[in-house]
């Protein structure tokens, strides 16, 4: 803080050659160096995009020196994809005109909608460092009223900027907001005073301390009695306001109002005998009033935010998965990319929700899976997060982020464009696009992602809800297992368990987890046993009057004709590979959970033509005539499907 007055005639003295940019400076001149102006050109062009793309904070070089030029881009926390993109391409357009002949900027910039804010910088030095020259100042015109009594309005005011200073430097986080507070303060002449302390994520907490220290000193040395404004170096921002602002609603830290001592000395003209009683009932009613605001606040914070603290508690542990993150995407972002999940993007329609087509704007294809609202699926939503943060297998569909903000809860996955597996196979067009090779791929995919869940991942997952329509196709018809809404974790040495929620599909269940609740790897192989024979015969589950697919499967194999069961279109491939996978698949089906193979094992007999395997007995028969395959157990439909896609 003893360096301020040095800095403020610093700035004095190089008033001259520092030219004012909506809230930000110019200064070095370029000596009309060409080289190092494209090089800014450049690097300005893709800023707003990478900032956007990167997390809301991004920097860059480029070119070598003497003509290397540095620059950063910080959007104000809580941003919307659209409003922080327009706002630095904005002030990159600004800088470039009005600080043409200048080699080093900054601009904390602003959205005059709705006051957002947003940083870009460019020197000729790398970044890092504290730099508190140039100051820049933005206040507002108009003053507090005179009947105010500003000796208590600055002594709440410096209250609250302490308060805000002190959870800015916590820096409890390692994101690129670690430096940021917003608090909501009530003021005695004042319902609501807004304040807010940011720093980039470049500098240490002691020098955005420093920083954010500074610019209150100068904004209260030089702007006193405004209501409102900023003042910003090009490494942190200050701003307060009467009125609410960006980032200001819901996320914000609630200051009571100060209680001061001296508002007694202002009642020591009323007679004694009446002052104690009007004293009496000051402090009752100001009781009365701060338990019920404060009984509000908390009812209305723990509503609002009940659903997000469920979020957190399931998947905050598991923010990092094999090192990589997993990004929490904003809803602006989201909505930008689906445009505003219009109809034209929609995929399709699930069980607890709507998949949408959204395209980033880096040109990025991802499906983003809506929650409906009011729905029973956040179990499942908390549960698909929580699990596939910390999966990575080519055979799964990869978990690109969640977004749970507004009362929205939202999944953004990758891009899958050949959508699942039963628009295929049982389509009488499509299907015939799946030939054997096609085929026997899907279904050594299938077991390959399976084997992971069980066995070679850090967790043992089973899927429970395993059909053709929750295994999703990318453009080189590789197999993506989908959908873990229903998914269960089970501990290392684990390798049964029983339930009184019984979710899936019937059809697909296994005889001992549907009757009695009992869940195992095994459950997920009999699953994988009937999605086996749905390939091989083309034909759903439910499509046999009056019994299942394995039940059908059996009787076939039983007569010695095994040809039946073949989808038509493969006839001319029948082969020992084939009746070999029914086989499989009917050992995969056995009623004794026990005598069904792991799928590791499955993975063995689809490799090797040498390996004799067992002879099948009499399968589970589980599926009667006037069940349909989308029939479930405690759940209405297929869970989370985002097989719709």
């Amino acid at each position: 803080m003893e360096k301020f007055p040095a800095l403020m005639i610093c700035y004095l003295l190089f008033h001259q050659t520092l030219e004012v940019v909506n809230g930000g400076k110019c200064f070095g001149s370029l000596a009309g160096n060409s080289s190092y102006a494209q090089n800014r050109r450049d690097l300005f062009s893709t800023l707003a995009n990478k900032v956007v793309t990167n997390r809301g904070f991004y920097n860059a070089s480029l070119g070598q020196y003497p003509n290397r030029v540095y620059a950063l881009g910080f959007c104000e926390k809580y941003y919307e994809q659209k409003a922080c993109f327009s706002c630095l391409e904005s002030s990159s357009l600004d800088t470039q005109t009005s600080c043409g002949d200048s080699m080093n900027s900054f601009v904390w910039s602003s959205d005059d909608e709705d006051s957002f804010w947003c940083l870009i910088r460019s020197s000729n030095q790398s970044f890092g460092n504290l730099e508190l020259i140039p100051p820049s100042i933005k206040p507002n015109p108009d003053h507090i009223g005179p009947s105010i009594d500003m000796t208590s309005f600055m002594q709440q005011w410096e209250y609250t900027v302490n308060k805000t200073l002190e959870a800015a430097v916590k820096a409890d986080t390692s994101s690129v907001y670690k430096y940021y507070s917003i608090v909501k303060a009530e003021f005695t002449e004042y319902p609501h005073v807004y304040m807010l302390m940011q720093c980039t994520p470049d500098i240490t907490s002691h020098d955005c301390k420093q920083c954010l220290g500074d610019c209150v000193k100068y904004f209260r040395e030089q702007f006193r009695g405004r209501t409102g404004g900023m003042a910003s170096f090009p490494s942190c921002l200050f701003r307060w306001d009467l009125l609410s602002f960006h980032g200001a609603i819901g996320n914000v830290t609630r200051v009571p109002a100060l209680i001061r001592p001296q508002a007694q000395e202002k009642r020591s003209s009323v007679p004694e005998k009446k002052g104690r009683c009007v004293h009496w009932e000051i402090i009752g009613l100001t009781f009365v009033v701060l338990t019920f605001t404060n009984l509000l606040v908390f009812f209305g914070f723990y509503k609002v935010n009940a659903r997000r603290r469920k979020l957190s508690n399931g998947i905050n542990e598991y923010a990092d998965s094999d090192g990589q993150f997993m990004l929490p995407y904003n809803l602006g972002m989201i909505l930008l990319a689906t445009a505003d999940f219009s109809t034209e993007n929609k995929l399709g329609q699930g069980g607890f929700g709507t998949v949408y087509k959204g395209i980033l704007l880096n040109g990025k294809e991802i499906a983003v899976k809506r929650l409906t609202r009011g729905s029973a699926g956040g179990v499942e939503f908390r549960n698909e997060v929580s699990l596939l943060i910390r999966l990575q297998h080519k055979n799964l569909v990869k978990l690109l982020g969640f977004c749970n903000e507004r009362d929205e809860e939202i999944l953004v996955y990758e891009f899958v464009p050949n959508s699942s597996l039963d628009r295929f196979i049982f389509d009488e067009e499509k299907r015939s696009l799946l030939t054997w090779e096609v085929r026997f791929k899907i279904i050594e995919g299938i077991a390959r992602g399976l084997v992971y869940l069980h066995e070679d991942s850090q967790l043992k997952i089973i899927h429970r809800d395993l059909k053709a329509s929750n295994i999703l196709l990318d453009a080189e018809m590789n197999p993506k297992v989908a959908d873990f809404g229903t998914a269960r974790l089970f501990d290392t040495n684990e390798t049964q368990a029983e339930t009184k929620r019984i979710a899936g599909t019937r059809g697909y269940m296994a005889p001992e987890y549907l009757n009695h609740g009992q869940i195992s790897a095994k459950s997920d192989v009999y699953s994988f046993g009937v999605v086996l024979l749905e390939m091989i015969s083309g034909r759903r589950n439910n499509s046999f009057v009056g019994e299942g697919i394995a039940a059908f499967a059996w009787k076939r194999w039983v007569e010695g004709r095994p040809d039946i069961i073949i989808d038509p279109l493969l006839v001319q491939k029948t082969s020992n590979e084939i009746i070999k996978l029914i086989q499989t698949g009917l050992l995969c089906v056995q009623q004794n959970a026990t005598k069904r193979p792991t799928m590791s094992t499955v993975i063995v007999w689809l490799g090797s033509e040498a390996i004799t395997i067992p002879s099948p007995k009499a399968p589970a028969f589980t599926v009667s005539h006037s069940q349909s395959e989308d029939g479930t157990t405690s759940m209405s439909n297929v869970l989370t499907e985002l097989s719709c896609r």
